[in-house]
């Protein structure tokens, strides 16, 4: 089942109020390459249901979503567009924006495609490949015959076969073996001692004794700001984290 909080043990420099990176494990990598695998109209319904906007991103999705379906070519769906599904299995990956895209094929731990309710399109042996198409958006208009597609069959891949088969790990996009290093700009690593101290030469820092760790929760409400950080600026993990940890210190009693 998909984590709803993961951990992030970061590493500040206290004198310049930055994060210099993070220490985590699997599960907020897993999380940040699932990111890539979103669709832009995705992201764009993600952070305007969080009441964020993306540039004029948000008001090229609400001209589509308000255009009325008189004007979409018969052979469309505009839905294919607003609620397109990642192309990964999110049962696999630590959902933390999935509960905001009721459309999600990814927010089940069995992921479904959609045929042709036509039965005419059906061949012998149940289907003719010729004329049969799948979607992943329930009630999509079929190209061949123009009737919608609500036949639900299980899609079986790679990845599915993979959760049910008991020698594999524990799922995800990168293996547990190692602590993963993630800089402020979200770049990823493994983590090191050596790579460690190579950081830290390259942030120069002299004193260490201004380096302080500390252990932050990443859930829905961070998820979905990371998101609008990493479209707007290079330093995400200060933006999304230090600002809360700034505060907490300057309250501090003398």
């Amino acid at each position: 089942m998909a984590a709803s909080q993961v951990k992030l043990k970061l590493l500040i420099d206290t004198k310049t109020k930055k994060d210099l990176f993070a220490e985590v494990g699997k599960d907020f990598v897993d999380f940040l390459f699932y990111l890539l695998s979103l669709p832009v109209s995705t992201i764009v319904r993600l952070l305007k249901d969080d009441g964020g906007e993306v540039g004029c991103l948000s008001d090229l999705y609400d001209s589509l979503e308000n255009l009325n379906d008189n004007y979409i070519q018969p052979t469309q769906n505009k839905t294919n567009l607003l609620y397109h599904n990642s192309s990964l299995p999110g049962s696999e990956f630590p959902l933390l924006l999935s509960g905001a895209d009721q459309y999600s094929a990814t927010t089940s731990t069995t992921r479904n495609v959609y045929l042709c309710s036509n039965n005419n399109s059906r061949g012998p042996f149940g289907y003719n490949n010729s004329n049969q198409h799948a979607s992943e958006i329930p009630n999509d208009i079929c190209p061949h015959c123009h009737v919608t597609m609500s036949v639900v069959v299980p899609l079986v891949n790679s990845s599915s076969a993979a959760a049910n088969n008991t020698n594999t790990s524990s799922g995800g996009f990168v293996k547990g073996v190692v602590t993963y290093m993630v800089m402020d700009n979200l770049e990823v690593k493994p983590m090191s001692t050596i790579s460690s101290i190579t950081l830290l030469n390259s942030f120069n820092v002299q004193n260490v004794g201004s380096l302080e760790e500390k252990t932050v929760d990443l859930g829905v409400d961070e998820g979905l700001k990371l998101l609008k950080a990493s479209l707007e600026c290079k330093n995400v993990l200060t933006s999304v984290f230090l600002g809360n940890i700034v505060e907490e210190k300057e309250v501090e009693p003398n």
